[in-house]
């Protein structure tokens, strides 16, 4: 029997357009002899679809579209969906009203429906706020094999790999006591840095562990600010890899299954990435790349300041959706270096964008002499450095409101994360390309990326000068900041792995130093909180999974 692999790029809501997918997959793996066509979790709708849930004729809609669904579907093949269903005992039971499913579709009409049993509430996941958990494993015969049916977390569970259970049951060790001959998964995993490495062990152990063949399918594109990379793959029985689809794009991959998964001639096992910059770097081109086209733009606009951040995210901009539809703007002040223009110049002609050059000076005189009157007697400080920084976002909000164009904010994870950026200034856009990228890995990028073109991208001074906000005579980060060396480290293990201050202090750093920074990123909170959505690279992001509150003493209570 042959069962394909159907990664897919849906668009959260487009549910014509999805099972306009879904169906052409299937034709494709009809004609090669297939039997059962795998696609990723809520393939109908898009995941996560959020709070559409709650109107019920969006559901209402998904249940038709399922039913056309099967209508058009070569009889040949079954196809296994993701959608929702309601839960006809809801009111009785005190549940929630739907439950997170898939339908088996063959033979022109809904032949079974599965229930996704441990709904995960945690970083960017709120099913729970939704769905109902399936309260059994089950299976389907076809062709007189028992395939086990899971969904996404449902393999996320074993004990024994992860040291301990999250949820009551393990569907996988259900299914096993059921004697199925192979467990299928339909996913929408969401990607953060060397997540695919940790996958594929606990497929494996998984796989070894109770002797079933695992055929895993996830979801693949950017919705908002979170990135699917796919990178679906196939176990055998044994815990070995048969496939690995491609990473970052929608693909297609057949398997034999005979007592076993078999790599059939045209099975491809695509490469892992093993430079993290390169798996980074090809996140983030396609969580711009899709938010762009998902939200209805063609064309982005961004302030080009001769910084590395401003360049890294132009040069993913270009190869997003080509230079010809990137707009860089220089917005020069008296308080401009001539090299920031000269690089931002060299880096626009490198990449083959257009630019457009607005001097300041004059609007900032203007707003000097709007203010005069109001800041008598008191000293020049940060509301006149930031009054620059909000001209130039009035300016990029304006040629995108004028030419239709997506602005993009420049802005990166350290400065997010300690508040050293303007709100309603260099904040201003519609989505922040690299919110989740710290400066450290900023210039990392920035130097793979020069190292795996055919010719320079980013100038070599934009990488070696010392980096400036230029908001006053020769001012410096570091004026501000700690090293950002030092500072990353420090917002990583604050962030990341929640240390405390005395064990930050006990891995080396200064009291004072790991204070302040604390300090910082509490104060920012309201900041992050009006920010643009930043696509998503790591586990801990200031994003849908950030729920801390603004107004807030916990923290400075442990600075002691």
């Amino acid at each position: 029997m042959k069962i394909a692999i159907a990664q897919l790029n849906p668009t959260i809501g487009d549910i014509a357009g999805n099972t306009q997918q879904i169906l052409e997959a299937a034709k494709r793996a009809a004609s090669q002899g297939v039997r059962l066509v795998l696609t990723p979790e809520l393939s109908v709708c898009g995941y996560p679809p959020r709070d559409l849930l709650m109107a019920p004729s969006f559901i209402e809609a998904m249940a038709i579209a399922v039913a056309q669904l099967a209508e058009a579907l070569p009889p040949e093949v079954a196809v296994l969906v993701g959608t929702v269903e309601p839960n006809p005992h809801a009111h009785q039971q005190g549940d929630k009203p739907l439950f997170n499913s898939m339908n088996l579709l063959k033979g022109g009409r809904v032949q079974q429906v599965f229930h996704k049993r441990l709904l995960p509430t945690y970083d960017v996941f709120d099913e729970d706020r939704y769905f109902a958990a399936g309260e059994a494993s089950n299976f389907f015969t076809l062709d007189g094999v028992k395939v086990g049916v899971t969904i996404c977390e449902d393999l996320w569970n074993d004990e024994l790999f992860w040291g301990k259970r999250s949820y009551r049951v393990n569907p996988i060790a259900d299914l096993a006591q059921l004697g199925v001959d192979v467990v299928v998964n339909l996913s929408a995993s969401p990607y953060s840095v060397g997540k695919q490495k940790l996958r594929e062990a606990m497929l494996s152990h998984g796989a070894s562990r109770y002797h079933q063949p695992i055929i895993y399918t996830n979801q693949v594109g950017g919705n908002d600010d979170l990135i699917f990379d796919g990178c679906s793959v196939a176990f055998n029985r044994r815990g070995e890899l048969i496939c690995r689809a491609r990473g970052f794009e929608a693909d297609e991959v057949v398997l034999g299954y005979d007592g076993d998964l078999q790599a059939l001639p045209e099975t491809t096992c695509a490469a892992l990435l093993e430079v993290e910059e390169a798996e980074v770097w090809q996140a983030l081109v396609l969580g711009v790349r899709d938010y762009t086209r998902k939200c209805g733009f063609s064309q982005v606009v961004l302030g080009l300041s001769g910084g590395v951040d401003s360049s890294l995210v132009a040069a993913i901009a270009a190869a997003a959706i080509g230079a010809e539809n990137v707009l860089g703007v220089l917005m020069p002040s008296p308080y401009s270096s001539d090299h920031s223009v000269k690089d931002a110049l060299e880096l626009a002609q490198n990449l083959g964008i257009k630019t457009e050059i607005i001097p300041i000076g004059d609007l900032m005189q203007g707003y000097d002499l709007a203010l005069d009157k109001l800041f008598a007697g008191t000293s020049p400080g940060i509301a006149q450095e930031n009054i620059q920084s909000r001209i130039r976002g009035n300016l990029l909000m304006a040629v995108a409101n004028q030419f239709g164009h997506l602005l993009i904010s420049t802005g990166n994870k350290s400065e997010m994360a300690v508040g050293y950026c303007t709100l309603y200034g260099d904040m201003n856009g519609g989505l922040a390309a690299i919110a989740d990228v710290p400066k450290t890995r900023v210039y990392n990028l920035c130097r793979w990326l020069n190292q795996h073109s055919d010719r320079e991208i980013i100038p070599e001074n934009v990488l070696t000068k010392p980096p400036s906000a230029e908001l006053k005579p020769g001012q410096v980060d570091q004026d501000s900041l700690p090293p950002y060396e030092i500072l990353d480290d420090i917002l990583h293990r604050f962030i990341h792995e929640h240390q405390s201050p005395q064990e930050m202090v006990g891995a080396g750093h200064d009291l004072h130093i790991v204070n302040r920074v604390i300090q910082l990123v509490t104060r920012a909170e309201f900041k992050r909180r009006q920010a643009p959505p930043g696509i998503k690279i790591t586990q801990r992001a200031f994003g849908t999974g950030w729920r801390m509150p603004i107004a807030s003493k916990s923290l400075p209570s442990l600075l002691t």
